[in-house]
């Protein structure tokens, strides 16, 4: 189908940074054909009228748990291995794929109602989040969670699931994945060098949960002698592209590490201060010339997957952290949520800023509201005082998948009545009421 984004402001890469232009955006196929002069010979099945909207590139979440979207305010005010250990592994224990399923479900809805295109996911149950973003019209990276020592039969058979799911895949284009060893104190040294030693021989990169706590590292100098970060890097996972996500604790020599093989950190605003884990040397990471991007982190520990919350908190935390309001500009902000998430996935080349010849991967912005209301400078807006119910459609590879607010490729409400079953059948229904 031929659609037009018809005379809409739009964010636009330019000269000095993103920047926002009157233009008209052209789709054909899974595609944006062109913007600004319409091709020739192109056919507007559709159009769009872009009075009073904005068009941005769509967000680019790097680093959830889709299936923890059930678990959504039922481990609050914990310490982080209290939270992990203590409540949600219990919980996860219990778990179907069918729960799997439908936690995937409602995280895709959360994600396109507020202008997510593409995340980045480790899961545990196979098939079960790629069956939902097959189905949903999303783009999705996915990651079989791997835990194991050395190479035992546990990690061997969760390796072989990684493999399984991404070979059943092929038929979907948005779905691409990587390995996914869950963390320093799931995996031993051993283990670390299995998998780096398996994305290597098929190219694959790598996602991981690193420095993210306090009691993390402090276990993991106790038992070897260094960082997390050390431990990942001595133990090949850099030697391939690979995505960090948190590095909350992490050191100077850690960050320098980090810089020179060339990983891309996920900060993960929310979710570390609501586990009371602290913030992320954003300030420093980006001085190095270090990769960031942005996450919402699962459910279960933010209680939001909505990435413009998490824009606004990237763009306000370090600012107070570090004592000066240049800190993370609204524009800076903004690539991170975006481009520097695409070059993470490594998609920079399809997704992440509209241009000719990229995936046609948008959401469109109603600006008739309070938040964009005066319009004064719409790129501070999107990082200050956006908050994701301004999205009114969403394009994700050239198909429609949200159109005034309604999304027309999933039933809404069929998936809260699954998460209701679910929560009651866990006993996680805690109403006060």
């Amino acid at each position: 189908m031929g659609i037009v984004l018809k005379d809409i402001l739009a964010i636009l890469p330019g000269q000095d940074g993103d920047e926002v232009k009157k233009t008209s955006i052209y789709i054909e196929g899974n595609r944006i054909a062109a913007v600004g002069e319409k091709p020739e010979g192109f056919l507007e099945e559709k159009i769009i009228d872009g009075r009073d909207r904005l068009a941005i590139p769509g967000l680019v979440n790097c680093h959830t748990h889709s299936y923890m979207a059930f678990m959504r305010n039922v481990a609050d005010d914990l310490s982080f291995m209290d939270w992990l250990f203590g409540t949600i592994d219990p919980i996860e224990q219990q778990m179907t794929d069918e729960d799997t399923y439908w936690g995937a479900c409602l995280a895709i809805i959360e994600m396109i109602k507020s202008g997510t295109t593409c995340f980045n996911d480790m899961q545990m149950n196979i098939h079960q989040t790629t069956r939902a973003v097959k189905e949903s019209g999303m783009r999705a990276v996915i990651s079989r969670g791997l835990i194991g020592s050395g190479m035992d039969e546990a990690g061997q058979m969760r390796l072989r699931q990684a493999y399984e799911e991404r070979d059943a895949a092929r038929d979907c284009d948005r779905l691409s994945f990587m390995l996914g060893p869950h963390a320093p104190y799931t995996c031993d040294e051993g283990f670390m060098q299995a998998v780096s030693g398996e994305a290597k021989k098929n190219n694959m990169r790598i996602h991981v949960h690193l420095s993210e706590s306090v009691s993390e590292t402090e276990q993991i100098r106790e038992k070897y002698g260094c960082t997390p970060i050390e431990m990942a890097d001595r133990n090949g996972l850099f030697d391939v592209p690979a995505i960090a996500a948190h590095c909350v604790q992490a050191t100077d020599h850690d960050l320098d590490i980090l810089k020179e093989k060339q990983v891309s950190v996920v900060t993960n605003p929310a979710s570390n201060m609501k586990l009371g884990n602290g913030f992320a040397p954003v300030a420093k990471m980006l001085e190095k010339g270090i990769n960031v991007c942005l996450g919402t982190d699962g459910a279960a520990s933010n209680n939001s997957l909505n990435m413009f919350h998490e824009l606004n908190l990237l763009a306000l935390i370090h600012k107070g952290v570090n004592q000066t309001p240049q800190c993370v500009s609204a524009k800076e902000g903004f690539r991170i949520a975006t481009i520097n998430g695409a070059k993470a996935l490594g998609l920079e080349q399809e997704i992440g800023s509209i241009e000719a010849g990229k995936k046609a991967d948008l959401a469109i912005l109603s600006l008739n509201t309070p938040s964009f209301t005066p319009r004064n400078n719409l790129m501070a807006g999107l990082s200050y005082s956006a908050n994701g119910s301004e999205v009114e459609t969403v394009i994700i590879d050239g198909k429609i998948v949200m159109e005034d607010r309604k999304l027309l490729t999933m039933d809404e409400e069929l998936v809260y009545k699954k998460i209701d079953g679910i929560i009651a059948r866990m006993g996680l229904d805690k109403k006060e009421y």
